[in-house]
């Protein structure tokens, strides 16, 4: 499997449009689409090195997933990640929503025995 499809279908597992995805980067939609169709071989290093990151993997894991012919279930979103999320749409979030959250997050801070 070549670079470029593991990083498409890493997007869509991950549950982004390419429009989101390469905001989540910060490059620009034409830029994200013309790796994808002509391949990562010609995108610029820290394209390739930026994509990986917000796909929570290495630029060595997506070699590794490109020889293999494989994707790996892409890791469970970073703190900044979650981070970045809160801070770009906290504002937005209703008072039961920002509960769920804290209410969530108090779960992960204090995780009850089974």
């Amino acid at each position: 499997m070549k670079k470029a499809a593991v990083i498409e279908k890493l997007i869509k597992e991950k549950g982004y449009s390419v429009r989101s995805f390469a905001q989540k980067c910060e490059i620009p939609e034409s830029t994200l689409y013309t790796i994808l169709k002509k391949g990562a071989g010609r995108a610029s290093v820290n394209n390739v090195s930026l994509i990986c990151r917000n796909l929570g993997i290495t630029v060595e894991e997506l070699e590794e997933m490109a020889a293999d012919g494989t994707t790996a279930k892409p890791a469970a979103p970073s703190y900044e990640d979650v981070e970045h999320l809160i801070a770009r749409n906290g504002k937005d979030f209703s008072i039961e929503q920002k509960m769920q959250l804290i209410k969530l997050l108090s779960e992960i801070d204090n995780p009850k025995e089974v």
